[in-house]
């Protein structure tokens, strides 16, 4: 199928797990794709094994001069851009009395701050092509609590979606959350709470933790124009692990 035929997409965090995902499964749906990240060798070697439709950039989310310079790059390869997936993320397992001033500011910068920069950025080419799509990967912690810094940012990242989709829908511009529960990538697998997380996972009414392909399933659905009447909205997938 090709369901972002002619479309171009922006992913951040795209060299590896929940990004890298995204990337293959928008490549095979047809779309041209950046996708950017801080690990260049990683990202050399998914932009190898694309080919001509993909390019990686290595690029700070943090930093709005580097997303300039992204979005001029994307528009002198691809053109204008139809969809942006602010995917780029980390999380801290600290607790409160724990964590330092600078990693409580690092934990913002990355996870939140990143994705205002991105939507700013974004709007000037996507109000050029008329309809657009903004996915923001927020959190099942998005939704209820969990590790502080991780779950600020991502309840913060749901309310600028739903800021952001009322501010930008005159402009064609949709604007939604997708909230993952606990999904097997290396953030999990190589962190030092994986074996906490396996346990936690056995209490999930589906059984398991999600695969990356489940999330990026969803996240095509929301950069296709098959979800063209939803904005301001959260998707949950988690396994009904919110539910309980």
């Amino acid at each position: 199928m090709e369901r972002l035929k002619n479309k171009v997409a922006i992913i951040t965090g795209g060299a590896q797990g929940m990004g890298a995902s995204h990337v293959r499964l928008f490549v095979s749906e047809g779309a041209k794709v950046v996708f950017t990240d801080l690990n260049e060798e990683a990202g050399r070697i998914l932009e190898e094994e694309m080919g001509a439709n993909v390019r990686f950039i290595k690029h700070d989310v943090t930093n709005a001069e580097g997303w300039d310079k992204v979005v001029e790059e994307t528009e002198e390869i691809f053109g204008p851009v139809n969809i942006l997936v602010n995917n780029a993320g980390i999380a801290m397992n600290k607790s409160i009395l724990e964590m330092t001033e600078g990693e409580y500011r690092k934990i913002v910068d990355i996870n939140q701050i990143s994705v205002f920069l991105g939507i700013k950025a974004l709007v000037p080419s996507m109000k050029k092509v008329g309809t657009a799509s903004i996915i923001n990967i927020s959190s099942m912690n998005g939704i209820v609590g969990g590790a502080i810094g991780y779950t600020d940012t991502k309840f913060a990242v749901r309310g600028m979606t739903k800021a952001a989709a009322l501010q930008l829908s005159q402009f064609g511009i949709r604007v939604n959350s997708v909230h993952p529960g606990v999904i097997e990538t290396p953030m999990v697998t190589e962190g030092d709470s994986y074996e906490a997380i396996k346990q936690l996972a056995k209490q999930i009414p589906i059984r398991r933790m999600a695969k990356s392909e489940e999330v990026s399933n969803l996240v095509l659905y929301l950069a296709s124009d098959e979800s063209s009447y939803s904005t301001g909205s959260e998707f949950i997938v988690d396994g009904g692990l919110t539910a309980m």
